[in-house]
């Protein structure tokens, strides 16, 4: 088995937070508050750069980087696309169970829902920035936008909470976290290297700062830093560095006019900062709005 980090498990998340929902983890989540058709629509896998593969469906993006010593996921949609992940894994030669490394944009169940199957199938170590494990534990039902529908998923206990800038490693692979905070309070982005025969791609999966119709900037419970944490990851995101971006929909780099199920290889299909830089001046502009409503 390969060597990782060493869990931390904090006292918050074993004593205070851990308790109250160990009842809960056994309940089967409530009804999802908004689904999109394309969220499960089967979607062809394919090899996005290196060591890099798109494993997730039509709109949910999910992430396999492939690695001699295991597999790092980052993702997983829907509860009830887990079989399809694990088709979409197999169909590019690797084997489901050799994943190893759960990780995780952030804690809304189109994004997390199937972690807990994933887990329990492979054995893998879920990894989710510190802020966020409070919804990973009682299933979403203490997201601040969209708690009041209760819990969304299945409950998840972390076995390591990250912080901004730590490095997630899976033999000679290194992952980087950014913590880029407003649409969850431990929303993230992915940094790091893969390589194919001719070059290497500096990547960034990146969390794009979208703003939930139930957010308000100002006075909103159980968030009340939200504002302040969406300008900061705005402006920091526009100083990202990278070859290829991507992010947590499809459809929010664009995929489905980058690459169609029968194109080859070519990783220059993701070279956008364009895409980039516009897709980060829409949401400032959405903020700006936001920000006047009262």
């Amino acid at each position: 088995m390969p060597t990782l980090q060493k869990t931390i498990v904090t006292t918050l998340i074993a004593g205070a937070l851990l308790t109250p929902f160990a009842t809960q983890a056994q309940n089967k989540p409530r009804k999802l508050p908004f689904v999109q058709q394309e969220w499960s629509k089967d979607y062809r896998p394919f090899r996005i750069a290196g060591n890099l593969y798109y494993v997730g469906t039509y709109d949910l993006a999910c992430y396999l980087i492939a690695t001699p010593k295991g597999h790092i996921l980052i993702n997983t949609g829907l509860e009830e696309s887990v079989p399809l992940i694990r088709k979409h894994v197999q169909a590019l030669g690797f084997k489901f169970e050799d994943i190893k490394i759960l990780l995780a944009t952030h804690a809304h169940y189109d994004h997390v829902a199937g972690i807990a199957a994933i887990k329990k199938a492979t054995g893998a170590k879920f990894m989710i920035q510190e802020k966020d494990a409070k919804a990973m534990i009682d299933g979403g039902a203490s997201d601040y936008a969209l708690g009041s529908h209760g819990a969304t998923f299945e409950p998840v206990q972390p076995d390591q909470l990250l912080k901004n800038g730590e490095i997630i490693k899976l033999g000679t692979m290194q992952v980087k976290l950014l913590h880029h905070p407003g649409h969850t309070p431990g929303a993230s982005s992915f940094s790091f290297t893969v390589r194919d025969e001719k070059r290497a791609y500096k990547v960034l999966i990146a969390n794009m700062p979208s703003i939930l119709d139930e957010t308000k900037l100002s006075g909103m419970p159980g968030y009340p830093e939200v504002g302040k944490d969406y300008a900061k990851t705005l402006a920091v995101m526009k100083n990202e560095q990278f070859d290829i971006w991507l992010s947590s929909h499809a459809s929010q780099f664009s995929l489905h006019e980058k690459h169609k199920p029968a194109d080859p290889y070519r990783p220059e299909a993701f070279f956008d900062k364009a895409g980039y830089d516009k897709s980060l001046a829409g949401l400032k502009k959405r903020y700006d709005e936001k920000l006047k409503q009262k």
